[in-house]
């Protein structure tokens, strides 16, 4: 369900070029559409769904020819919708931080932050093409994360035993003195399974 904004601006003509500002959230991305000018014409928030991007789009579109989109969190947040918008061929741009001093003139909400990413793109200070977060990238990305889960959980469980070896019987304790990490773990693995 979209959240209509209170007050609704001037429409663009359906020939001027618009541009879509996003603050993007977990449950719901806060759009702004602005005019080649600058001018705001409206704002509206959409939920993080398929059907809420589509309806997002569709809104967007209503006010002239888009083009262009300021996203915020494109590789978290707006990964989804930064995705989305590339396949309806929507250059996305990435914007990282509102401006401050706009922030300190204007205060700080979802629509004041999605109007300025959108003005960030307008202006040129973002200039970033958002990445899709998909393909070969993605997924070697995705590998490198769990690796380095995997050996910070196995530094941690290294970690343990040994503040646990502390504490130990000293014929236990001076039984395994002097091992290194990988062997320590393995004799663990092997006490575990009865084989040693």
């Amino acid at each position: 369900m979209t959240q209509q904004s209170q007050l609704r601006h001037n429409t663009a003509d359906q020939d001027e070029q618009v541009l879509l500002g996003v603050d993007t959230h977990k449950d719901v991305h806060v759009a702004a559409v602005i005019t080649s000018t600058g001018l705001l014409l409206d704002t509206r928030g959409f939920p993080t769904t398929r059907e809420g991007y589509r309806q997002l789009l569709c809104w967007a579109r209503a006010f002239g020819q888009l083009q262009r989109a300021g996203v915020e969190c494109p590789g978290s947040y707006g990964a989804a919708l930064t995705r989305y918008l590339h396949h309806e061929r929507v250059t996305v741009t990435e914007v990282n931080q509102p401006d401050k001093a706009a922030r300190r003139r204007h205060g700080k909400s979802d629509s004041i932050d999605a109007a300025a990413a959108a003005r960030a793109v307008l202006s040129g200070r973002a200039t970033a093409t958002a990445k899709t977060t998909d393909g070969p990238v993605e997924t070697v990305r995705l590998f490198k994360m769990a690796k380095s889960s995997a050996v910070k959980c196995r530094s941690m469980a290294i970690n343990q035993l040994k503040a646990v070896l502390v504490a130990a019987e000293p014929t236990l304790r001076e039984s395994l003195a002097g091992l290194r990490s990988h062997p320590l773990s393995e004799r663990d693995r092997l006490v575990r399974a009865g084989w040693a």
